[in-house]
Order: C-alpha cells, then sequence, then structure tokens
C-alpha cells in the first residue's frame, strides 16, 4: 500500500513539474513539496 501512495503522489508531483514548467510557471511547482510535505516537530 505504501509503494501505491508513493506512487501516485510522485506522478502528481511530476505532472505539475512538466505542466508548469511548460506553462512558464514553475516557481509555483517548486512549491509542491511544502504542499505534500508532513508537518514535523523540531526539538531542540
Amino acid at each position: 500500500m505504501r509503494w501505491k501512495k508513493l506512487l501516485v503522489t510522485t506522478t502528481l508531483w511530476l505532472i505539475a513539474e512538466i505542466w508548469f514548467n511548460f506553462l512558464g510557471i514553475d516557481n509555483l511547482a517548486d512549491y509542491s513539496e511544502f504542499i505534500f510535505e508532513k508537518p514535523f516537530i523540531l526539538l531542540k
């Protein structure tokens, strides 16, 4: 199941990167990592 979720997430990210690059708005695609990133707690 994890492999399927990883494959779907990676595929959607790749499609978004290609599409945004084609449209010339690649800066939005660069922020896609923040959309899919899970929040984490920083411990000092």
